[in-house]
């Protein structure tokens, strides 16, 4: 799914080593991507939307679609994959796992796109607190901490704008089904992430794609603290937007985040945008507020992070 205005390298202990590769030849047109490529979530960046995230950016969905019908698949493959392995709800519940992160910075041909060292490691640092319960005494510790396994840059001027991004990502995908590959873009979006029941059928794009400038001291104002690859992880994780499906009892599939017409724009307290009870889990890393207003996620989100990781990621 991905998030608006939201490297390959293996790993040395605990110090990630960073090559920087040569321009590719210069490509005139972008590739088309095929039909199958759709399978992930596209945040984009509020323009001007009432209730978007980003407020003056355009905001479109950060991710690919996924209807009640599909959800409810989802629902039941999930819990035939877990039954047939015989995993109980318990041991999902405390199940802890130690993510690889690839980090694959998109340069264009003139270095336009880059960050430093410092901000990748800031931005690790933000993955492992928000999913530790580290920003709020509210939040839930998922369990479940990330260390970079390997940074690499390339200079294309095609990749740098998100263009053949089938094809770059297929090509400089590192690690398995449980390595988190972030490709940091300049686009109109805040980040893009897939689902982890897609990675079968499409391995070679799972993962997610971030603005470069939403990352810890980033330039885009209120989507600059790093939060941006939370939203995303999350996602990757398979977790839906707390306003998944509108004002229904359905919703996210998760009990503990009070149902959502809408999504939430800068941090508005109080906000009640659905008549079924409790207010709008603003502060949920899976809204689409200000990256300042994030502080959690819940204990039942937590539980389906480690389900749809056992089913799909182990």
């Amino acid at each position: 799914m991905t998030r608006l205005r939201r490297s390959a390298a293996a790993a040395l202990g605990a110090t990630a080593l960073a090559f920087v590769l040569a321009p590719p030849p210069a490509q005139a047109m972008p590739t088309p991507e095929p039909a199958g490529a759709k399978a992930e979530c596209i945040e984009l960046e509020p323009k001007g939307a009432a209730d978007a995230r980003g407020g003056e950016r355009s905001q479109g969905k950060d991710h690919r679609d996924v209807s009640l019908r599909q959800q409810r698949a989802i629902e039941r493959r999930t819990n035939a994959i877990l039954k047939a392995e015989g995993v109980t709800a318990s041991e999902t519940a405390t199940l802890s796992a130690t993510i690889p992160v690839y980090v694959h910075v998109m340069l264009d041909r003139n270095g336009r796109g880059n960050v430093t060292a410092g901000q990748i490691s800031d931005q690790i640092a933000v993955l492992n607190k928000t999913f530790s319960g580290g920003e709020s005494s509210a939040a839930a510790n998922t369990g479940f901490t990330f260390t970079l396994a390997g940074t690499d840059r390339y200079y294309n001027n095609n990749w740098h704008y998100d263009r053949q991004s089938t094809k770059y990502r297929s090509q400089t995908r590192q690690g398995g089904a449980n390595a988190l590959n972030i490709w940091l873009v300049e686009f109109d979006y805040l980040g893009i992430a897939t689902f982890p029941w897609d990675y079968n059928r499409n391995p070679g794009i799972d993962g997610i794609r971030v603005h470069y400038d939403s990352l810890p001291g980033g330039s885009i104002a209120n989507y600059n603290l790093g939060e941006t690859a939370t939203h995303e992880a999350g996602h990757w994780f398979g977790l839906y937007h707390t306003f998944q499906g509108g004002c229904t009892a359905t919703n996210d599939e998760v009990a503990d985040t009070p149902a959502q017409g809408s999504a939430t724009n800068g941090c508005p307290e109080g906000r009640d945008s659905c008549s079924l009870p409790g207010f709008d889990p603003i502060h949920n890393y899976m809204d689409y507020s200000y990256d300042s207003c994030y502080n959690q996620f819940t204990a039942d989100q937590s539980t389906r992070s480690s389900q749809m990781f056992t089913a799909y990621r182990s």
